[in-house]
């Protein structure tokens, strides 16, 4: 074994170095993960695109990709067909389907609750991408869901 002299400090600087850049490479896969959004849309909704929008002015970065067919992708992604909505959307690792507000999807990633995704079935008319922009959603229930299809109310608009 080759003992080459390295000093004291020199051992720190790399140490203090290797940790600030293992530190930097984290924080970068995490913000990328959890703020990317890839949305599946059929071509021809108008709604899915001011949904979009609405995650884009809440700092997510939303990914669009077109599909005639939307019930193989539901289908893929394993989204019972009563909490079917009109787009299906993936965020570091949950399903988020249909019309969800932004501050439910923050809620969601913050938290990793054990379920599948959320979701805001049919398309309710006062959420986000149905409504006029800057409203409040108002008049319907996010639902949490899971493999089996089980859901629960994780947020409720009244």
């Amino acid at each position: 074994m080759i003992n080459l002299p390295v000093s004291k400090s020199a051992w720190t600087k790399l140490i203090l170095a290797s940790v600030a850049l293992l530190m930097l490479a984290c924080s970068t896969v995490e913000k990328v993960s959890a703020t990317e959004i890839v949305m599946y849309k059929d071509p021809n909704c108008g709604c899915c695109g001011d949904w979009a929008k609405h995650l884009q002015a809440e700092g997510f970065t939303v990914t669009e990709k077109l599909s005639n067919e939307m019930e193989r992708v539901k289908a893929e992604y394993g989204v019972p067909a009563q909490l079917a909505s009109c787009h299906t959307a993936i965020v570091d690792g949950y399903i988020i389907e249909g019309h969800v507000p932004a501050d439910d999807i923050k809620r969601l990633l913050k938290e990793r609750p054990a379920v599948t995704g959320l979701t805001a079935p049919g398309m309710p008319m006062q959420s986000p991408g149905m409504q006029p922009s800057g409203l409040p959603p108002k008049g319907y229930d996010v639902l949490s869901f899971d493999k089996q299809g089980n859901s629960h109310v994780y947020h409720s608009y009244k």
